[in-house]
């Protein structure tokens, strides 16, 4: 079993900043790529960042303004996010590759978190 658990989305003025966290627990063996999404009501949901040991790359939208990091003592992938915009509101969704003990490589997705930036 792998969980992920997000953290930190919230209600945040224009120019303002948060810091979303997303751990992954449970019988990990390996993990590659960490990364977050987004979706707006009544879109797509789209890459907002990804890294993987070594690179890291960005949706155009946000580049210069986010900043994604990992800490891989903690199975833990970061999002700074910072001078949000109102197009910033969505929900953002943390996805994982990992493999497990027991089962080769797969994706697992957070149960996402919401940021609404708002005057």
């Amino acid at each position: 079993q792998v969980q992920l658990a997000e953290s930190g989305g919230g209600l945040v003025q224009p120019g303002g900043s948060l810091r979303l966290s997303c751990a992954a627990s449970g019988s990990i063996f390996s993990i590659d790529r960490m990364g977050w999404y987004r979706q707006a009501p009544g879109k797509e949901r789209e890459l907002v960042a990804s890294v993987s040991d070594g690179s890291a790359n960005y949706a155009d939208s946000v580049k210069g303004r986010f900043t994604i990091s990992r800490d891989n003592v903690k199975n833990t992938v970061y999002l700074e996010m910072n001078s949000l915009k109102p197009e910033d509101t969505a929900v953002y969704y943390c996805k994982t590759n990992l493999r497990t003990h027991n089962s080769g490589w797969r994706d697992y997705w957070g149960q996402g978190t919401q940021v609404t930036v708002s005057a």
